[in-house]
């Protein structure tokens, strides 16, 4: 990556408060460059500014990391494309174990090779559909935290995400600050999960004006076995 796009990476990582090594910021600067080269070829990510994938992707998934609810935890990022959030998490704090998931084998593929060479341990890579998976054994309510920065909306995220959650974890959404009517339509697929009424906290993005929010549900009972529903029932979701 560019000099000025690894000043603001730094800049950026100081205004969150968080503790930073410069392997990390090394680790960072490959996956970025490998993020442009392979988007070149895959469709990974609209923005190809290095700044602005700083800015918009690494600053912007490392916004999580404040909380203090992931270190040492067994973390999920469901739908994650391109890495994000999982990857930058697990860069700037290599505590976390790490299962990365999405649908789409060429990623997935690209993902597992991606994280041999920026030498990074402790990370699963699982090929399928969120709501499939989750009914396997070895995967539900098997994680202390899932995460997901995916597009889909509140109510669809939750019923893709909870069920991987233990009870007494945390699913986290990463959503715009303009999400209160989604957010107000899955509290009753929310509880219905096994999950609480969710907490909202919204954020400033580093050496940007934009606010963004995550959306944190305590889980608090098992996820009845009647959910995930089919995507055919899921994506039926009104928001």
């Amino acid at each position: 990556m560019t000099e000025q796009a690894m000043a603001l990476l730094c800049r950026g990582l100081d205004q969150l408060g968080l503790p930073w090594t410069q392997k990390a910021a090394e680790q960072l600067s490959l996956y970025g460059d490998r993020l442009l080269e392979k988007n070149q070829v895959m469709n990974l990510t609209a923005i190809t500014d290095p700044e602005e994938v700083v800015k918009r992707h690494f600053l912007d998934s490392a916004a999580l990391l404040p909380s203090k609810a992931l270190g040492g935890r067994k973390v999920i990022d469901v739908g994650t494309g391109a890495g994000f959030p999982g990857l930058v998490l697990k860069i700037l704090d290599p505590t976390i174990q790490l299962t990365l998931l999405d649908s789409l084998g060429k990623r997935v593929d690209w993902l597992g090779e991606l994280c041999q060479e920026l030498h990074l341990p402790d990370v699963t890579l699982l090929k399928g559909r969120a709501e499939e998976l989750s009914r396997q054994k070895e995967h539900r309510e098997g994680y202390d935290v899932a995460v997901s920065r995916a597009l889909a909306s509140m109510p669809v995220l939750a019923e893709l995400c909870l069920p991987y959650v233990k009870p007494g974890g945390l699913f986290l959404a990463m959503k715009s600050n303009k999400t209160d009517e989604e957010i107000d339509a899955a509290r009753a697929i929310i509880q219905t999960l096994g999950g609480e009424d969710p907490f909202v906290m919204d954020y400033l993005l580093p050496e940007t004006e934009i606010y963004h929010r995550v959306v944190t549900v305590f889980k608090s009972r098992p996820t009845p076995k009647a959910y995930p529903r089919k995507w055919s029932k899921i994506k039926e979701a009104k928001i």
